[in-house]
């Protein structure tokens, strides 16, 4: 058809303002949340992270930094109105830019706290 034109699909960088975060979720807690009856989860604060509960079962948010950033696209038309015999021209935006995801990583119910060894240099410096 030579009414198409082969320039490609051109890509805009448009920001929308919303901040993504990709949220990593363990499969048992996925399988969970799609079930016919999804649980209530709460989220709790700790010393060194937030805790999402759901019953006895816990897991703790992790922040992930990526090396490789991931670009979220949406697709959109250029807003005209073509022709009848014009193919409307399509474009990519990227919206969105994420360097880092949120992993669940499970929680111990009863974490004990860990024991004080000393420091090395406390350790050593006594004998001399």
């Amino acid at each position: 058809m030579s009414s198409q034109r082969e320039t490609g699909i051109s890509l805009n960088h448009a920001p929308g303002g919303v901040g993504y975060k990709l949220l990593e979720l363990p499969p048992e807690l996925l399988t969970l949340l799609e079930s016919d009856t999804p649980p209530v989860l709460t989220l709790e604060s700790s010393t060194n992270s937030a805790i999402l509960k759901n019953g006895t079962q816990s897991w703790g948010l992790r922040q992930k930094n990526t090396s490789n950033a991931l670009i979220l696209l949406k697709a959109s038309s250029d807003g005209t109105t073509p022709s009848s015999s014009e193919v409307p021209e399509a474009s990519l935006n990227a919206i969105a830019t994420i360097h880092d995801t949120i992993e669940l990583a499970p929680e111990l119910a009863v974490a004990a706290p860990p024991v004080a060894k000393g420091k090395w240099h406390e350790k050593f410096a006594r004998g001399r």
